[in-house]
């Protein structure tokens, strides 16, 4: 075997994909869009489009999973019964190292999706650079409405990016700073 062979840890059998994507379902405990599913899963480098679609078809027709439309009428893959216990008996079956990449890759997916809703994002080209305009979005209101000075739009989307990092964290350091504020003391001595 090739040493560029042993290095490849992509997933190459289809029942251990199955049991893989069953987990994944199993853990999130939600309905996922194909979409969204097709991007957790080859964003892991784990897994590629065909050994995917192989085992989405397979559960599909086994009934471990089924594509079922929302209120909103998005199509979405909900696992059934069949499926939960794949992921709980089977489980071991798949090395551990894998189904937590996996999961991690899912929470990361979701806490982008819902960071990408609360916080907006422009870049904004001005004379000598651009602003990253960034905006903390609330149901009613804007939280915070703030404009970075960068030189070029490299620089500002290296902003943008650190903040979507952590858009919580960016909006309370901010507050935090604001509130710490204090009046720089005057040096009245005669000195």
């Amino acid at each position: 075997m090739k040493m560029s062979e042993m290095a490849d840890t992509a997933i190459k059998d289809v029942p251990t994909l199955n049991i893989l994507l069953c987990y994944l379902l199993y853990k999130i405990d939600r309905p996922v869009e194909p979409e969204q599913l097709y991007e957790i899963a080859v964003s892991t480098e784990l897994i590629n489009y065909f050994y995917y679609q192989d085992s989405i078809d397979y559960l599909l027709k086994s009934e471990c999973i089924a594509l079922e439309k929302n209120k909103n009428g998005v199509e979405s893959y909900v696992l059934l019964v069949k499926g939960r216990e794949c992921a709980k008996e089977l489980k071991k079956y798949a090395p551990k190292s894998y189904r937590d990449k996996l999961v991690l890759a899912a929470l990361k997916y979701f806490a982008k999706l819902k960071y990408e809703q609360e916080i907006k994002i422009e870049y904004v080209p001005i004379e000598n650079g651009y602003y990253t305009h960034v905006r903390c979005l609330d149901a009613k209101c804007d939280l915070m409405d703030l404009k970075l000075f960068a030189p070029d739009l490299t620089q500002a989307k290296l902003l943008g990016e650190k903040i979507m990092l952590n858009p919580s964290g960016f909006y309370g350091k901010v507050i935090e700073l604001a509130l710490s504020n204090k009046e720089v003391p005057y040096d009245l001595s005669d000195n």
